[in-house]
């Protein structure tokens, strides 16, 4: 009987620790919310010769703020070119549903599409297959967990009107239930692209095809730096044509770089290891000292009162 009023009295000991911490954890999640810094209207991106007309249900964070998550808080390798990312309007990063696109530019020449009707897109998921199989070594060196491509989660497909090449991957990272969704958009210039990457998982793949017209017409290239502005006697031609984009061979970030992963529980943070994750975000060091939960938050309260 005693033995059977302790373990009780163990359970629920635990079990308040737990949805102590998860009070905690939460808490923590909307600080890191509220960090961010949006932006809306018309950007100058950074690189291509183009701009961002943020389209309507989404809000703009720039590069460095998108690399952060990606990185710190989503477990991606680290990537300099990310010129920024939408964030759907009611939706965070640090939420289950959480889902972006990243935005980067490729400035390595014209892209001719003389073989976009030619290409055999199910012999070419073949070879992609065996090339994300092979990426898998260095990903475990680099500390990343394995991924499989499961398959097209949406056809590859190129709008000649738009000069938009689409296509959307279907990833396994790890032994992770939750498959994630990589879905593609190459706009075309007259120098090079823009690479927009929506990052979710592949349940919401609905709702992410929904909002890429929108996404589409948003970049636009300026006048002079448009695909149709091409001059064959001056301008640079890629060496790479539809195929290869869609192989992903081409990236300036070859291999699992060219693959983004959204893990789904925030993304995989434990609840034990959640605090070192997310101070490492707050405050962008590393090799940290894990503290308590309230020694967490008077570490929070210093940091958000010297920013007052």
């Amino acid at each position: 009987m005693k033995k059977t009023l302790l373990l009780i009295l163990l359970s629920v000991i635990f079990t308040s620790k737990i949805a102590a911490q998860k009070d905690t954890l939460t808490a923590y999640y909307e600080k890191i919310e509220k960090s961010f810094k949006y932006e809306s209207g018309k950007i100058k991106l950074s690189e291509g010769e183009g701009t961002l007309n943020v389209p309507k249900g989404f809000k703009f964070l720039d590069g460095a703020q998108t690399q952060n998550i990606l990185t710190n808080l989503w477990g991606n390798p680290e990537d300099k070119s990310i010129l920024g990312s939408l964030v759907p309007d009611g939706k965070g990063v640090t939420h289950n549903n959480s889902w972006l696109f990243v935005i980067s530019y490729q400035g390595d020449g014209y892209v001719k599409d003389d073989d976009a009707d030619d290409i055999d897109y199910d012999d070419l998921l073949k070879t992609m297959k065996e090339d994300v199989a092979a990426e898998n070594t260095e990903r475990k060196k680099g500390g990343y967990s394995e991924v499989q491509l499961i398959g097209w989660a949406s056809k590859p497909f190129y709008d000649k009107d738009t000069k938009v090449l689409h296509w959307a991957k279907e990833l396994q990272f790890g032994k992770d239930e939750e498959h994630t969704l990589n879905y593609d958009l190459r706009v075309l210039g007259r120098k090079g692209m823009y690479n927009i990457s929506a990052v979710a998982g592949v349940n919401q793949l609905a709702e992410v095809k929904a909002t890429i017209p929108g996404i589409i017409k948003s970049v636009e290239f300026a006048d002079g730096h448009k695909y149709l502005d091409f001059d064959a006697d001056t301008d640079t031609v890629a060496a790479w044509t539809i195929g290869g984009l869609v192989a992903g061979k081409v990236l300036a970030k070859v291999g699992f770089f060219a693959i983004l992963a959204k893990f789904g529980k925030v993304i995989v943070i434990s609840l034990l290891a959640g605090f070192a994750a997310i101070k490492k975000f707050l405050f962008g060091k590393k090799d940290q000292v894990v503290t308590r939960p309230e020694e967490e938050t008077a570490l929070l309260e210093d940091k958000n009162s010297t920013e007052e």
